[in-house]
């Protein structure tokens, strides 16, 4: 097999890979400081879509990351891009908080619970099912289905919480198997629309990321080098039941350092 190019550009994880439960992963700094003063572009990724990069950048800082709002990139500015790219100045009915909706506003989308082209779901810690009910109604009426990501679970300091996975499954089994488009990783969409908005090509780009199945599967399917690491989610005996495998398997983000 051909040698990869040399890496010019660096996508990363944020849970799992630069922090833990609200707490930085030994090296995260450094990691950050390495690229920041290297000059690459990179992008610190996420599926969690509840905040906005501005959010995500001051509760970064507050741990002392230091990543430039222009450096984050969310499923909810990926399902943006997307709906712009497919239907520029539509209509949604959304169900998520202020990083999809400002999102949302920022592309020109007037959201409205009447007619919309699209039912958007997204993270929020307060689904109610007053809004699961009326998306519902809304899809079985004509709108588009989409959801963020399609993770099950999210963490939490006192343990896993449903996610935008699991209320997608919920509301596709009450409309009958109608299935939401998911912008989020692991669709490569997210890791190409996020290389795009730095200027960067997968063949030169790296993923690090804590989970097989979203993190190195995106990075594969969209052509980049893939580093997993193992302060996340994925164990080391967990990886051979994938039927893929990272480029390669780090302890953490320390060991990357002196790659940048």
């Amino acid at each position: 097999m051909a040698d990869r190019k040399p890496i010019e550009s660096w996508l990363t994880d944020m849970d799992g890979v630069l922090i833990h439960e609200g707490v930085p992963i030994p090296g995260a700094d450094a990691f950050l400081k390495k690229l920041r003063e290297s000059g690459k572009p990179f992008l610190v990724l996420t599926n969690n879509s509840i905040y906005t990069p501005r959010d995500l950048h001051a509760r970064l800082r507050r741990m002392g990351l230091d990543v430039p709002v222009e450096s984050i990139w969310t499923s909810a500015l990926a399902t943006a891009q997307f709906l712009d790219d497919q239907r520029p100045g539509g209509t949604a009915y959304v169900i998520g908080e202020a990083g999809l909706t400002t999102a949302l506003h920022d592309i020109g989308y007037i959201l409205t619970d009447h007619e919309p082209d699209y039912v958007v779901l997204g993270e929020t810690r307060t689904y109610s099912f007053e809004a699961m009910t009326k998306a519902v109604r809304l899809i079985e009426g004509g709108a588009r289905f989409i959801a963020t990501n399609p993770d099950e679970t999210g963490p939490s300091t006192e343990g896993p919480l449903p996610a935008t996975g699991a209320v997608a499954a919920l509301i596709t089994k009450a409309t009958g198997g109608k299935k939401p488009y998911f912008a989020g990783k692991p669709n490569p969409l997210m890791m190409r629309t996020g290389l795009n908005a730095i200027g960067a090509h997968s063949e030169t780009s790296a993923m690090i990321g804590d989970r097989m199945d979203t993190d190195v599967l995106a990075g594969i399917e969209a052509g980049m080098q893939t580093f997993l690491v193992l302060t996340g989610l994925t164990r080391p005996e967990q990886v051979e039941d994938f039927p893929y495998r990272p480029s390669k398997i780090v302890d953490s983000i320390a060991d990357l350092v002196d790659r940048v």
